[in-house]
């Protein structure tokens, strides 16, 4: 078996399923329908096996405005797959996106569940100057 990134977006079945596997909160399906057409790029990460046969086990997507505002999100490797690389394989993917999409000064913010992933990439902590917040809808 070997592993494959490319630049595509997950079915939504696949969203959900490496949402849930990954231990992230839930989102619906009617959401994911509705919102994963809307992205402005995305990439997944598929385990080859020998004859060929794919699976998804990674994504991540960039959503926003496409000119001042940008956002990572959904960063999701399948816990069977972790510690392959996949998850800086697609951060790679993202923020080669982003170098080539993003027009000067636009803010690229994320929000970060593993301490010194994003740093890597020239993430920083927003804290002092400002705190991120959430609201989710019933």
């Amino acid at each position: 078996m070997h592993y494959d990134v490319r630049p595509t977006l997950p079915s939504v079945e696949t969203y959900l399923s490496l949402r849930e596997a990954a231990g992230m909160s839930s989102r619906s399906p009617e959401g994911a329908e509705r919102g994963l057409p809307n992205t402005l790029f995305a990439a997944t990460a598929f385990a080859v096996e020998t004859g060929g046969t794919e699976t998804a086990v990674g994504m991540g997507r960039v959503v926003g405005d496409g000119g001042t505002v940008y956002q990572i999100v959904d960063m999701a490797v399948h816990p069977d797959h972790q510690g392959e690389g996949l998850g800086t394989k697609i951060m790679e993917e993202l923020v080669a996106f982003l170098d080539e999409d993003a027009p000067p000064n636009a803010y690229v913010n994320l929000v970060a569940d593993v301490d010194g992933f994003y740093e890597r990439f020239g993430f920083e902590e927003t804290r002092p100057a400002s705190k991120a917040m959430y609201l989710r809808t019933q």
